[in-house]
């Protein structure tokens, strides 16, 4: 079963103030360049030498960080990542997710309509690979 809860970005961070947390699913280059306060990195696709490549690994670092009841936001660039990862996650068994339309760059509706992300609303951001929270910290070892 796949979740249908969608939020906007306001209303996800009034979730994580409730005390959801917030899991980027974007690459590491993009998360460094800005991304939601407090956020997590688990990238969907991995950045290689050989180009993008899918992280073989994501659900299983979300499960070994956060568990399956965990209360996750999901987000990544526009909503085509987060979307994408909240199924997945949903069919490994996750019960508390909700994916945050428009990303952290902004989307469009149905219509062509620019819709805000993250950071065009106005929230709260930070930049660089923070301690603990960043992919490389994250990651399962080899």
């Amino acid at each position: 079963m796949i979740p249908s809860r969608v939020v906007t970005p306001d209303e996800a961070l009034n979730l994580m103030q409730e005390g959801f947390v917030y899991v980027d699913v974007r690459n590491q280059d993009e998360f460094e360049q800005g991304h939601p306060a407090h956020a997590y990195n688990v990238p969907l696709i991995l950045r290689t030498d050989f180009g993008p490549a899918p992280n073989e690994t994501f659900v299983e670092t979300v499960k070994q960080h956060f568990g399956l009841d965990a209360k996750l936001v999901i987000g990544c660039a526009s909503g085509g990542r987060s979307a994408k990862a909240v199924k997945m996650l949903a069919d490994a068994g996750f019960t508390n997710l909700v994916d945050q339309k428009a990303g952290y760059n902004g989307g469009r509706d149905s219509t062509g309509s620019k819709i805000a992300g993250w950071r065009d609303s106005g929230l709260p951001i930070e930049v660089g690979q923070p301690e603990g929270r960043n992919y490389d910290d994250l990651a399962p070892e080899p």
